[in-house]
């Protein structure tokens, strides 16, 4: 669960996105994250995490950080920067990986979307980067990257609104003029949203299917308007914090860090070994490979009534041999379940292990993630 800390900090400090007047409208509850003002919730964090699960819902996630890139050999500089192999992506699809600094550890999740060449053979790609994160990855990619390739910040200049759940395709259907049909996960275009050009992904960060628009602020704003009139349910920042759990998404700043590496935190998928070559940090993996991770992300299901939360201790026959990252009660399920670090020899499944919370002991077992799927 997000913390409300709008009270600790200045709002005159806080940046607002250009949907901030919409959700003040619609009597969002607002909290400061990550440096912005955001709706933490609107009709409550249950209502809002069933609409997605069940039908439709929608979250501003304008204050995500997103860049375009353009140039020649884009694809081939981005590659020593990430594990994943970008050079098998054709236009129209797109990655989730990490940014790797020199000892394998992860700068920041993100999603880059390949947009092909250009007529004088340049590659275009958009970055979606984490919002705390945002100033840091841009800083890492300029210099790290030619100053021959452009890279354009448009965290301010669009909005970003994600449509998800199982009636998303219904619901933004009749806003776009192509067949939304065929596009399949993790693929992407640019079309035209009431009237407006806009970037279109069928991505998010829910576990159910969806799109996620990034278009002009009039655009933005008038799409949302029309959403709401069309009765999809405005969701907070809390919801998206219970849905992407259940889905065993990780959140950056809390799951995964700088300290943190893709074998460590469960992404070891995201490390294509075999196809591409040197890249940020392999050589610092390959030694972990061969060694083995001092500790695994797992999930845990607690047994008991107790909620496990970021910071509480993971014990093993009264030793702290753990800490959970993430954890929350599960609104689908109605269990609780959280992420936690452990050595990996008490990383197996059906694994008994006990949760401090406030002085207080509750047994817990590891689980598989992800915690919920999608039917």
């Amino acid at each position: 669960m997000i913390e409300d800390q709008h009270s600790t900090v200045e709002e005159a400090k806080l940046a607002r996105t250009p949907l901030f007047d919409l959700a003040v409208a619609q009597k969002a509850r607002l909290t400061a994250f990550a440096g912005w003002e955001m709706a933490v919730q609107y009709r409550g964090l249950k209502e809002e995490h069933h609409a997605v699960r069940n039908a439709v819902g929608m979250f501003d996630i304008s204050h995500m950080g997103k860049f375009l890139l353009q140039g020649k050999g884009l694809v081939q500089q981005l590659q020593l920067l990430v594990p994943s192999n970008l050079e098998r992506l054709q236009p129209g699809e797109a990655q989730y990986t990490v940014l790797l600094n020199s000892a394998g550890g992860i700068i920041d999740d993100i999603i880059f979307y390949y947009q092909g060449e250009n007529e004088v053979g340049e590659q275009r790609g958009i970055i979606i980067v984490n919002a705390a994160t945002a100033q840091k990855d841009k800083d890492w990619l300029l210099s790290h990257l030619p100053s021959d390739l452009h890279l354009e910040d448009q965290t301010r200049d669009k909005i970003l609104i994600a449509l998800q759940g199982p009636e998303a395709l219904t619901s933004f259907q009749p806003l776009v003029p192509e067949d939304l049909t065929p596009m399949k996960p993790f693929t992407h275009r640019e079309s035209k949203v009431l009237e407006y050009p806009a970037f279109i992904a069928r991505t998010g960060y829910t576990g159910e299917d969806g799109f996620e628009i990034m278009i002009s602020i009039e655009g933005g704003q008038k799409l949302w308007q029309t959403l709401v009139n069309a009765g999809v349910t405005s969701c907070g920042l809390a919801a998206r914090d219970t849905l992407r759990l259940e889905a065993g998404m990780c959140l950056y700043g809390q799951d995964l860090d700088e300290s943190t590496t893709p074998l460590e935190g469960g992404l070891g998928w995201l490390v294509h070994w075999e196809s591409k070559g040197d890249f940020s940090g392999r050589s610092v993996l390959e030694q972990q490979k061969a060694a083995g991770v001092q500790r695994k992300l797992v999930g845990l299901q607690m047994e008991d009534r107790g909620i496990a939360r970021h910071g509480y201790p993971v014990l093993f026959k009264g030793e702290t041999v753990g800490t959970v990252t993430s954890g929350t009660l599960a609104p689908t399920l109605g269990k609780a379940i959280a992420l936690a670090y452990v050595p990996p020899s008490l990383s197996k499944v059906g694994q008994q292990l006990v949760v401090e919370i406030r002085s207080n002991q509750y047994p817990a077992r590891v689980v598989k993630k992800p915690f919920y799927r999608s039917p």
